[in-house]
Order: C-alpha cells, then structure tokens, then sequence
C-alpha cells in the first residue's frame, strides 16, 4: 500500500489563483497513481496520494524564505 505525499507551495499556477485547483490536484493524483501501477505493478485501488498546500511563507530554499529566494534570483539573473 503506496502512500504519496506531494508538497507544493500555496500559490496559484493562473492570475488571481492562490492555490492549486481541483483539476491540478486530481490529475497529479492520477498520474503518481499510473506511475506506481506502471513503475512498481501497484494496484491503484491501494494507492493513497496526499497533497499538502504550504504558505509560501513556510517554505524556505537555499536558506531563505522563497520569496526571497526567488527575489535574489531574479537580480542575479538579470
């Protein structure tokens, strides 16, 4: 019985979206599913996918905060 946990930061992938959708979300849970059933023969009736929104503010990345983060990015790459 595989269980996946997926993590993405609260924010949305569209203008005015502050989150994943439903359909981003069952599609994800679809395809890890596929993936295990295809990769490791796992049925994927015992498959359980869990998806964790976290504040981006609760999420760091090379020491930062990632808004900061990807602010310092951006300079260095321009």
């Amino acid at each position: 019985m595989p269980i996946v946990t997926i993590q993405v930061t609260r924010e949305g992938n569209k203008p005015d979206t502050n989150a994943i959708t439903a359909d981003e979300k069952a599609q994800l849970i679809k395809g890890v599913s596929e993936l295990l059933r295809d990769v490791l023969n796992k049925p994927m009736d015992s498959t359980f996918v869990v998806i964790q929104e976290v504040e981006l503010e609760n999420w760091g990345w090379g020491g930062l905060p990632v808004p900061e983060y990807r602010r310092q990015k951006q300079v260095r790459e321009s």
